[in-house]
């Protein structure tokens, strides 16, 4: 049976690994890009990205000082027990590890309308940030998975969700993706990117599609419209920070839905700046 106070512990310490760790996937295509630069001042921007990263994981603190905001999501086995408490104890993990690390403070004061204008202003401890609502899904077996997703605010900003005609046509959602990536990359600043997208037949499907995009993807596993995207979007010559270059889109990670018999797809994307897709992973057997 899972222990609570392990639950707790071990959600900590994957927000914190999440928000001061890149994978070896991640690492590894870092590396490559900035090799396959040619710009002299954008390998320099791309080699100073990746000394920052060695550092955050070498001290266990945070890649960037937006240290985003926790996005947990569940996957919880057919046969798995969820004992009481079980989420509680998951929050107070996401607190606790927003703490240790620490996190910047960004959580709001106040009731439900002064927090939209911020006029009381924030709360000095990191671990008032609240996480986002949990996102669950069924998975085969007996175990629960646990994966916090720290997502920044400049991404939100360059963010789009919208419905995109199909017109019976695979080649035109695709273009259309594209023409919607270019400006918002271009615009980010903190290029390379990792683009995410979501496909569904509501804004609430797709942009969880989305995230569940980010939770499952790799760098080193590109479908062919994944690299299709990818490839486009480098061809702009944006480059990191916005120097020029070939490396403006590291990856593009992309979750397909099922569909509905209409005229539209709703597409959600989001542009991952140069310091995501930060997260973390840890189970646990129920039985």
């Amino acid at each position: 049976m899972v222990f609570l106070n392990k639950v707790t512990d071990d959600v900590a310490r994957m927000v914190v690994d999440a928000s001061s760790h890149w994978r070896d996937d991640q690492v590894a295509c870092w590396k490559q890009a900035c090799a396959e630069e040619e710009i002299p001042h954008a390998k320099w921007a791309m080699e100073n990205f990746i000394k920052n990263a060695a550092v955050a994981d070498k001290k266990h603190c945070a890649l960037c000082d937006d240290t985003g905001t926790p996005h947990p999501f569940l996957e919880i086995g057919d046969e798995a027990v969820l004992p009481a408490g079980f989420l509680a104890a998951m929050e107070e993990g996401i607190r606790k590890g927003l703490n240790d690390l620490p996190a910047r403070p960004m959580g709001v004061c106040g009731d439900e309308l002064e927090r939209i204008s911020q006029c009381k202003g924030l709360y000095d401890e990191p671990g008032m940030l609240k996480p986002a609502p949990t996102q669950i899904r069924r998975m085969a077996g007996s175990k629960i998975r646990f994966t916090v997703l720290m997502l920044g605010g400049g991404p939100e900003i360059r963010s789009r969700t919208q419905a995109l005609f199909h017109m019976h046509s695979l080649d035109h959602v695709v273009e259309e993706m594209i023409a919607w990536a270019v400006p918002q990359v271009a615009a980010l600043g903190c290029q390379p990117c990792t683009l995410s997208f979501g496909l569904g037949r509501t804004a609430v499907e797709a942009s969880s599609l989305s995230l569940e995009a980010m939770k499952d993807g790799r760098y080193d596993m590109q479908s062919e419209i994944e690299k299709r995207i990818t490839d486009a979007v480098n061809g702009k010559g944006i480059g990191p920070i916005g120097l020029g270059g070939a490396s403006s889109v590291l990856a593009t990670f992309i979750k397909i839905g099922d569909m509905r018999a209409s005229g539209f797809r709703v597409v959600s994307m989001r542009p991952n700046c140069c310091m995501e897709i930060r997260k973390a992973s840890c189970e646990w057997e129920t039985l």
